[in-house]
Parts: structure tokens; C-alpha cells; sequence
């Protein structure tokens, strides 16, 4: 399996990276993925991934960061974007929940950084939060890169809009909450060929472990709410959003 999506760069969540990174491939996690969300995540990412094999970065700025960018912290990005270790731009997109930054800071800081991932070529890793309509609107009037959609939690109308700008889907652990009978409806129409795993950890932890800090370990519960959605072993699973996977981040 491959986690496409943690953040073992918050140091305070997980202070020996290398320790989880050694109990993920215990629990059949071959291959990381460590996100930013800032500068300094980003950096860290990059540090993580150049000391440890089958880990790589993804660097950006979060939308509830975009209060702090500026077109200083872009170039710093973008010669993080040329490490080899370096598979795409993200976490980027709206986030309408958190009141942490306008709408005009998001805006500026979501377009350079598309337009970052235009010009060095690397695929775009999306945070979305009670913002679809406003992200794809965006979406839908520029070129059209590799996208991810991380922690997918949009309606089949969103899911539509996206599949038509060829997007790929995170799935994290509310697949396995109880109530997200809509989530995996969502996903069944979506299709296997698109879903890629995630834990977003330390964050969104699946059941059993909900309410805990959440861990790239357990990412086979989430491949196993998965397998729930489309009755199929887990096996399955963990063959196919491995492969699509690879397919996007080119690993």
C-alpha cells in the first residue's frame, strides 16, 4: 500500500519520523508520501523523504496559511520543487471553514501556485473544504493539470465536475465513520480507477482508532472500508490504488 498523504513533518505529532516510517512498512505501507503546508513543512518534508527510501515530498502552501505567503515563500517552493524527491505541489485549494485567511489571499496563493505546477510540471494536490463549487470554478477555466482531490468530501455533482477535469481521489479514514453513507455512495460511482489511499495523519483517524492521533500504520483500515464500499477483498484494494498511485506521482 502507499499512504499519498501524511504529514510526519509535524514534528510535536511525530517527533521520530524514521520510527513511523519503520512500523508503516511493518503494517504493509511500502511507500509515503509527507505533504507541506507552509515553507517550513515543506522543507521538512523534503529533508524527511531525501533520508528515508520509498518516501517522497509533496510542497505548497495550505489555504489556512495564506495569510503568511508572499511571492518570497513561492520561490522558496519552487526550488523545493526541483529536489528529486519532489512529486508534486500541495497542499493547495480553498478551505471556507477555517476563517484563518481571506478569500483574496487564498486566491493569489491557489493561482501562483498553479501556475508553479504548470511551470515545473508536477501534479497538484488539493485541500478543499466547503469550498467545491468555488475551487472548481477555478479549475475549470485553466489548463488542466494531474489532480488529486485530497480527502474527497464533496456531493456526486462535485465528484462529476471533477472526474470531467480527469481528477484523482484521496480517501481518508471517514470512509469507515458510520454516518458517511454519502462518502461511500460517492465513491462507488467514482469508481476504483481513480482512488488512491490516504491517512492525512495525525489527523482523520479511521475506526477503530478515531478520536487518536491517526498514523500512517493504519492505512489498511481505510484500504479495508474500501473494500466494504465495492465487496471486494482488500487485497484488490491495496493492488489498485497502489497503481494508481505510482501512475500519478510518477514513483
Amino acid at each position: 500500500m502507499i499512504d499519498t498523504h501524511c504529514h510526519l513533518n509535524d514534528a510535536e505529532a511525530f517527533p521520530d519520523p524514521g520510527r513511523a516510517i519503520r512500523e508503516a512498512r511493518d503494517a504493509g505501507v511500502e511507500k509515503i508520501v509527507i505533504v507541506g503546508i507552509d515553507t517550513e513543512w515543506s522543507e521538512l518534508a523534503i529533508k524527511i523523504a531525501s533520508e528515508h527510501e520509498n518516501v517522497w515530498a509533496v510542497v505548497g502552501w495550505h489555504p489556512t496559511s495564506a495569510a503568511r505567503y508572499s511571492s518570497s515563500e513561492l520561490k522558496k517552493i519552487e526550488a523545493l520543487a526541483g529536489h528529486d524527491k519532489c512529486v508534486g505541489i500541495g497542499e493547495i485549494g480553498f478551505d471556507f471553514h477555517w476563517d484563518y485567511s481571506s478569500l483574496e489571499q487564498q486566491q493569489v496563493c491557489l493561482r501562483d501556485q498553479l501556475e508553479l505546477a504548470e511551470s515545473v510540471g508536477k501534479p497538484v494536490v488539493f485541500h478543499c473544504r466547503e469550498a467545491y463549487t468555488a475551487l472548481l470554478d477555478v479549475l475549470e477555466n485553466r489548463p488542466v493539470l494531474p489532480y488529486l482531490m485530497h480527502c474527497f468530501a464533496g456531493d456526486l455533482n462535485d465528484a462529476k465536475r471533477c472526474i470531467e477535469l480527469n481528477c484523482m481521489f484521496g480517501v481518508d479514514g471517514p470512509v469507515t465513520y458510520k454516518k458517511a453513507d454519502d462518502l461511500r455512495s460517492t465513491l462507488k460511482y467514482i469508481g476504483l480507477d481513480r482512488l488512491v489511499l490516504e491517512t492525512d495523519a495525525p489527523w482523520l483517524s479511521p475506526v477503530p482508532y478515531r478520536g487518536k492521533p491517526n498514523h500512517p500504520k493504519y492505512l489498511s483500515e481505510i484500504c479495508e472500508g474500501i473494500a466494504g464500499v465495492f465487496g471486494v477483498d482488500s487485497g484488490v484494494i491495496a493492488s489498485k490504488t497502489t497503481e494508481n498511485a505510482e501512475r500519478f506521482f510518477g514513483i
